[in-house]
């Protein structure tokens, strides 16, 4: 029998139906028979002890320009639902902060996918904290003296904000740069957030690794290759995703944290790995899931839609 399943995401319209995970996954529940309603995170509201949505149900097509059709607008009740899917992008802001806050009222009588308890206390440069001898040597500080310090013992250092995505803001500061003062100004003219420094791999060279798990299982990984001239190796900022397979250390990584990833509802994960150290574990929004597809002929759409379905199924 199918399940009705709504989706919390940015605007559809905008999205590359050739590398979203987002629109995969709504083709891949689509072919199962399942049926989709789209809203967007301003449409979530509380009512008087109900969690409504304005949205539209919906239907997609792998046709470029024309992937999509749209039912007529209605509020609908998140509680009819089986499945609601947090799919908006970051900033990990309050607005999404909120969203999580607001969705708990509904899980588990309705799954929400991924767990928005745990996505809002493990935000993607903090679960990793909890796993030191998994990571490079990192400080998360906004005083200036201990970013200083922590550049002093390790000479060549990325930083970045600690909630942001998609490499924006990332900044690489080599022993002789002399910049840290100006950026900790530039950060803090911006929020009063703290920063994220961690000591720089040069192995970033020949790649960020992006390893996909689901329900605390790794299914393969993608190498996303920086751009000439360039530090990050974001999608978004030109990386260029390569075919890449799981190493002895991969799987001990992901043996390590998959355990608690299962147990804290997390059935879509993304981590990133450079040089055999773990650097990030994303749960907002995570991607990749088309590039593996292309490449190892991995169905992860499917993996992640037999999770969902056992969990609705109590198993």
């Amino acid at each position: 029998m199918g399940l009705k399943i709504a989706i919390q995401m940015d605007p559809i319209d905008k999205v590359d139906i050739a590398a979203d995970s987002t629109f995969r996954l709504a083709e891949e529940a689509q072919k199962r028979g399942h049926s989709l309603f789209y809203y967007t995170p301003d449409k979530l509201a509380y009512e008087e002890g109900r969690i409504t949505v304005r949205g539209w149900p919906l239907t997609v097509q792998r046709v470029r320009g024309d992937h999509f059709a749209l039912g007529a607008s209605q509020q609908v009740d998140l509680l009819d639902f089986d499945v609601v899917w947090l799919r908006q992008d970051p900033p990990f802001d309050m607005g999404y902060i909120t969203s999580t806050h607001i969705l708990d009222m509904i899980h588990p009588q309705t799954l929400v996918v991924n767990d928005p308890f745990w996505v809002r206390n493990y935000p993607e440069k903090l679960l990793v904290l909890q796993f030191p001898d998994l990571t490079p040597p990192t400080t998360i500080a906004r005083d200036l003296e201990t970013l200083k310090s922590f550049k002093l013992r390790h000479g060549d250092i990325i930083l970045k904000p600690l909630y942001g995505n998609g490499g924006a803001g990332v900044f690489r500061l080599r022993p002789d740069d002399r910049n840290l003062n100006s950026l900790h100004e530039l950060f803090a003219g911006i929020n009063n957030e703290p920063l994220i420094a961690q000591k720089f791999l040069p192995d970033v060279s020949r790649g960020d690794k992006r390893i996909i798990l689901v329900d605390g299982e790794a299914v393969g990984a993608i190498n996303r290759v920086p751009a000439e001239g360039e530090t990050r190796s974001n999608m978004h900022v030109g990386g260029r995703p390569e075919p890449i397979g799981l190493s002895e250390r991969d799987q001990e990584i992901c043996a390590r944290i998959g355990p608690l990833l299962r147990e804290k509802g997390q059935i879509f994960v993304g981590i990133d790995v450079i040089g055999g150290y773990l650097t990030e574990i994303n749960l907002t929004s995570p991607t990749g899931i088309q590039e593996l597809e292309r490449f190892d002929s991995i169905n992860v759409a499917a993996r992640i839609w037999d999770a969902i379905e056992n969990r609705r199924n109590g198993r």
